[in-house]
């Protein structure tokens, strides 16, 4: 969903879930064994969090996936997300990356394919009704069209790595809800924003524990940090996560999905 590759077709993309589990100074020995693929779209890549690997497709260093690899020292380290990847450029580019030796895999995509960087352009430059209308539009798509979608790309993900722990990372909300947000938008307007990014995360959070996947939910991970707030983990700029973002928000929230998931 990012900027640098579809106008930021992450945009309105939303969430990951959250129980504040610090992640280890040190590499842990559990995660010694461990197959890593981080696969998804530009909320995975790291888009706008800077210190970028891959300028192409924004992959950031501070991006919780390469982060999370840092503190956990895996046997192996595959960073295959990309900024402004739909479902499709996942299944053509990305998922070659799993193998049935691949213990772990991370996936964050579903906002760029719902069409939210148009949707959250009619928020920013035109009216309340126009705005809605734009979102009533991507929520049809998400309701009608995502679930089949996302069902074939998790059956996918399942057959070609059969054997890793899948952990889907949802969206955050992108903006506080109340009050003034100078030169940001509307209070209605980041209401309606926020419950689009609320049908987009709940669609996918069903049709990955109907895959048998976890769901790391980025909306309570950022809950106090959204666009508007004094301490802001969101840029309002290119509406992607920072790196204290994914620091302190994405990294324990994913870290926290691995270790319930690895507990059942």
């Amino acid at each position: 969903m990012p900027l640098p590759r579809s106008a930021g077709a992450a945009i309105l993309a939303l969430a990951l879930a959250s129980i504040a589990v610090p992640a280890s100074a040190a590499p842990s020995t559990a995660s010694a064994g461990v197959d890593y693929v981080a696969l998804g779209d530009s909320y995975a890549s790291g888009t706008g969090a800077g210190d970028y690997s891959d300028l192409a497709c924004t992959r950031s260093r501070n991006a919780y996936p390469a982060l999370w690899a840092d503190a956990n020292g895996p046997a192996s380290f595959t960073f295959a997300a990309c900024g402004g990847a739909k479902i499709p450029d996942v299944l053509d580019d990305q998922i070659g990356e799993l193998d049935e030796d691949t213990t772990l895999v991370s996936l964050s995509i579903g906002g760029n394919d719902s069409g939210f960087a148009s949707t959250m352009l009619s928020c920013q430059y035109s009216t309340q009704s126009a705005c809605e209308r734009a979102l009533e539009k991507a929520g049809e798509y998400v309701v009608n069209e995502l679930p089949g979608e996302l069902d074939g790309l998790y059956a996918t993900v399942r057959a070609r790595a059969p054997h890793a722990e899948v952990v889907i990372v949802g969206y955050p909300h992108l903006y506080k809800e109340g009050g003034l947000c100078l030169g940001g938008l509307s209070s209605a307007k980041r209401s309606a924003v926020n419950r689009g990014s609320d049908l987009l995360n709940e669609t996918i959070a069903d049709r990955a524990r109907a895959a048998g996947f976890a769901f790391a939910d980025g909306r309570p991970a950022f809950a106090g940090h959204e666009i508007c707030t004094s301490d802001a983990w969101i840029s309002s700029s290119n509406v992607h996560p920072t790196a204290e973002g994914h620091a302190s928000a994405y990294l324990p929230a994913f870290g926290a999905a691995v270790t319930a998931s690895r507990a059942q």
